[in-house]
């Protein structure tokens, strides 16, 4: 009967931003605006990194990997949105939205794990700067960010699997910009209290534990950054440190509010708002914050556009 149920529901309807009306064109304009300069930016952040050899450290390491992540994040999402804002049919298959929940997800996790490594990173250098080189070498660096990627994608599969044996059998209207489990829950015509306890458990695990071994590293760091003597030294050690944790205020903060609780929504209105916030706003955001706070790495952007002949090649690798 429930396979039944589910093939008369071929296919949802995204209701995206129902209320817009007119300011629909301006709507669509500043999502597109917003996506070409994340795309760009990123795009700018992962190939300056990967060029000038004089970033090849760990911490920019992990800042390219994160910012080739958040292209692939932005991707499942915004590209839809747009399309949908210009089109009368906002239709996605079945399969389509179970996808884009899947990998909306999986991308989001390996999100919290990477920015988990990043703070790693800055607690060893700053807390233990002598043994820092001996620890953090490029094969722990490339093995750190391929666990990152590897958990991410497994974390969601339980989820998507119990929600793909679902029977959806009315309402086929989705109250939100895209894909996810909360507005796909409140549209099953079964009891979902399973569903819900499973993505409240996965949800807190990943963003919970990751946020709060993140705040313990930064409260080791913050105690480290004190005791050094010059204020020229601590503003640098602090620097080093201050875009990480803006990125991580911004992503956590949105992410904690929709995802870590034990319903199936609050509002509709604040559920759309927290998903611009981190599905948009946190990915436009990261490459502003990284290259205004960053004078090494607005150097090597000037370096990589103007003087391409000078970039260490040799080190490529």
């Amino acid at each position: 009967m429930e396979r039944q149920n589910r093939s008369i529901l071929a296919e949802f309807v995204l209701l995206g931003f129902p209320k817009v009306g007119h300011a629909k064109g301006w709507l669509f304009f500043l999502l597109l605006l917003a996506y070409l300069f994340t795309i760009s930016g990123n795009m700018l952040i992962f190939l300056v990194i990967r060029l000038d050899a004089a970033l090849h450290t760990p911490m920019y390491h992990f800042v390219s990997v994160l910012s080739f992540l958040e292209l692939w994040y932005t991707a499942t999402t915004i590209p839809k949105m747009l399309a949908n804002l210009l089109s009368e049919k906002k239709t996605i298959s079945f399969a389509g939205c179970l996808l884009q929940t899947y990998f909306f997800h999986s991308l989001g996790a390996s999100e919290c794990y990477l920015l988990t490594a990043m703070a790693y990173d800055r607690y060893l250098a700053i807390c233990r700067p002598l043994h820092y080189p001996a620890i953090m070498t490029p094969t722990l660096c490339f093995k750190m960010a391929a666990c990152c990627w590897t958990c991410g994608f497994l974390c969601p599969i339980s989820e998507v699997i119990l929600v793909s044996q679902l029977p959806f059998c009315g309402d086929n209207e989705i109250p939100h910009i895209f894909c996810d489990f909360p507005p796909l829950l409140s549209l099953a015509c079964k009891d979902t209290s399973t569903n819900v306890l499973v993505d409240f458990a996965i949800n807190a695990f990943i963003i919970l534990i990751t946020f709060l071994f993140i705040m313990v590293s930064y409260g080791k760091i913050i105690g480290a950054i004190l005791k050094i003597k010059t204020t020229a030294g601590r503003k640098k050690a602090f620097s080093t440190c201050a875009s990480h944790l803006i990125v991580v205020l911004i992503f956590f903060g949105s992410i904690i509010f929709m995802y870590v609780r034990l319903r199936k929504s609050y509002s509709l209105t604040l559920d759309r708002t927290l998903a611009v916030v981190y599905s948009v706003l946190t990915p436009l955001a990261n490459p502003i914050i990284y290259s205004l706070r960053n004078k090494e790495l607005i150097k090597a952007i000037k370096r990589t556009i103007f003087r391409k002949g000078d970039i260490g090649s040799p080190s490529h690798h």
